[in-house]
């Protein structure tokens, strides 16, 4: 089923938010959900590459990078590792890189837009905190829905017959 989020808007209006329509999907997969682990980084991708390093089985990777597009936080070798280790899908609030190759990739990904230039590695980032980003804040755990209508997020899991 590939336009989950109109049904679970329909069915579930009041449990639910809806990011702004800021995201374009990068990844081979349009289609994903499950539980939120956030981070926030600005330009340094250390978090992120701890993060997709570790299983991701039932989890969305949501990541606040303030909307900066001078440096991906992502590209090929971190959105491989997530596939690798079950990460569900990922969320940049910020740019990815390797473009092409990460349409290819049995992994959903939405980002803001796609910038060659790779991230810092400063070590710097905080994981498992609120974000706020497209309109919505998103807490760590809650539940995010994702297709090619938007995204939409749920402090609790929704029912469809299709999940």
């Amino acid at each position: 089923m590939l336009d989950l989020l109109p049904d679970l808007c329909d069915e579930h209006a009041d449990k639910i938010k809806v990011l702004d329509p800021v995201f374009r999907d990068f990844g081979g997969e349009s289609l994903f959900w499950g539980q939120a682990v956030t981070v926030r980084c600005y330009e340094d991708n250390s978090r992120v590459r701890e993060l997709v390093a570790q299983p991701g089985t039932g989890k969305v990777l949501v990541v606040d990078g303030g909307g900066l597009l001078r440096c991906a936080l992502m590209g090929d070798m971190l959105a491989e590792k997530a596939l690798e280790n079950g990460w569900e899908g990922i969320i940049i609030h910020g740019a990815i890189r390797d473009a092409g190759t990460l349409g290819g990739l049995a992994i959903g990904i939405k980002a803001l837009a796609a910038c060659p230039i790779r991230s810092e590695k400063r070590g710097e980032g905080v994981v498992d905190v609120p974000v706020t980003f497209a309109g919505v804040t998103i807490q760590p755990g809650d539940y995010v829905y994702s297709d090619l209508n938007g995204v939409l997020v749920s402090r609790e899991p929704l029912s469809h017959p299709q999940l």
